[in-house]
């Protein structure tokens, strides 16, 4: 049993609900697919607790911006990444301060295991984005009806199940080409032996399928369980209007999950 998570993007308050729902289950191992950072106000705080309470972690767009440079970012996420980076140099703390940068410089691409999970035998891929491109592509369940070739191309690279983050919109893809959301699959998606599926664990600290609850899955035998968590993002949004490098934009959405 573990839980999986993607996403946080600093927001303390989502993912403060998320780690105390997952604890709450009984779950002991948490995996994070990046972009710890990003958009919000708590950088350090998050990346502590990420630090302290996940086992695998990979590598995120945003988590890199950090790291290197921003690319290919809008204003508000460029100036978010130049801000966290300010924030995570100017701490006091030497251990908490090089504890940090070790984390974000020691992150690979991609993380796999093979396991059983129930009786079925999975071969499990963990990425930030997609399959392809591990930090940057952007999976979009429209892609099903617009880009086949793209959709081909992915699960062509995907060996079994892979765990995706990046568009912050939970749900499930599958072969055929098609897209499942948690709603139509009831919550709950059974992993089967014969069966390819990119899974889309959804966003912890900012959701954007119009549905503001943090989301995150956890794996409990072999089904995939999608979990949505109210949270106070009201803080998180004074938060980051409190501070001027941070764009108000990235406050409001918070509301509307968008």
């Amino acid at each position: 049993m573990f839980a999986i998570i993607s996403d946080i993007h600093s927001n303390l308050e989502a993912l403060t609900t998320v780690l105390e729902d997952i604890e709450r289950r009984g779950i002991k191992t948490i995996h994070c697919l990046g972009d710890v950072v990003g958009y919000a106000a708590n950088p350090k705080e998050c990346l502590d607790l990420v630090i302290e309470k996940t086992d695998i972690s990979v590598f995120g767009n945003h988590d890199y911006a950090v790291l290197y440079e921003p690319t290919n970012f809008n204003l508000g996420a460029e100036q978010a990444s130049y801000w966290t980076r300010k924030v995570l140099e100017e701490e006091s703390d030497v251990e908490k301060c090089n504890r940090r940068w070790n984390y974000l410089g020691s992150q690979q691409m991609r993380r796999t295991i093979i396991t059983t999970l129930g009786d079925v035998k999975a071969h499990i891929d963990f990425v930030h984005a997609s399959p392809r491109k591990p930090i940057n592509e952007y999976l979009f369940p429209d892609d099903v009806y617009t880009t086949l070739s793209k959709i081909n191309a992915l699960f062509e690279r995907t060996q079994h199940i892979c765990f995706v983050g990046h568009t912050h919109l939970p749900g499930v893809f599958l072969e055929d080409p098609d897209f499942y959301t948690p709603d139509e699959l009831g919550g709950v998606y059974p992993i089967l032996e014969n069966e390819k599926a990119i899974i889309n664990v959804g966003s912890v600290g900012q959701p954007r399928d119009r549905d503001n609850r943090a989301s995150y899955v956890y794996i409990e035998g072999n089904e995939v369980h999608f979990v949505r968590l109210e949270y106070d993002y009201k803080t998180t949004a004074k938060k980051i209007y409190a501070i001027p490098e941070l764009d108000d934009f990235e406050g409001d959405r918070l509301a509307d999950g968008r």
